[in-house]
């Protein structure tokens, strides 16, 4: 075999190395930036900024439109509570729609507006406390109780938004409390 052959099917193996080389790199780097774009939208979604839990949400695939579902659908609760929707509760809740990352026209969104004007079946509340008790099964003590936080956060947010009269009494409703107790209960059912 002559040298130029030998050179030239060089040149072509080491070519075929550093490309598939470089492929694999730019594929590592194009999934470090995916995983970066998730872990980001879940922060915004949740407002959990623990490493730990966030890494372990992404390993069980839940993705941002489940975690909205997750917090929003509390929210949606507690302002049904008292038989209708503040003009302050609704503020509060779309605020909460916004931090999760909700899009305006998105589906999330529109399902969100529909729930705001007619009250969701209780077969969503059972569908959220069944969600809940699974997922928490696959989290740790500090995971759990970093997403419980979070949860109710938003809801007693906007259990809050109505204000109490003249200072003197809860913003919060013994309806609303009594559901807040039930919402947090659900992250503790075996």
């Amino acid at each position: 075999m002559s040298d130029s052959i030998l050179a030239t099917r060089r040149a072509g193996l080491e070519e075929a190395f550093f490309a598939r080389h470089n492929e694999e790199l730019r594929q590592k780097m194009l999934q470090a930036d995916a995983e970066k774009f998730r872990k980001e939208a879940l922060i915004a979604a949740t407002g959990i900024v623990d490493d730990v839990v966030l890494q372990r949400l992404m390993q069980l695939q839940i993705g941002t439109g489940t975690l909205a579902a997750l917090t929003l659908v509390p929210m949606v609760l507690v302002a049904w509570t008292d038989g209708s929707i503040s003009a302050e509760e609704r503020r509060a809740i779309l605020a909460g729609a916004n931090e999760a990352g909700l899009k305006p026209g998105g589906p999330a969104l529109e399902l969100l507006e529909a729930w705001l004007h007619t009250r969701p079946a209780p077969a969503l509340f059972q569908a959220w406390k069944d969600y809940v008790a699974a997922l928490t099964h696959t989290l740790t003590p500090e995971e759990r109780r970093s997403l419980e936080s979070s949860v109710l956060a938003q809801a007693h947010r906007v259990a809050s938004a109505t204000g109490s009269f003249l200072g003197l009494t809860s913003p919060i409703s013994d309806a609303e409390n009594a559901l807040l107790r039930e919402l947090a209960h659900s992250f503790h059912t075996a």
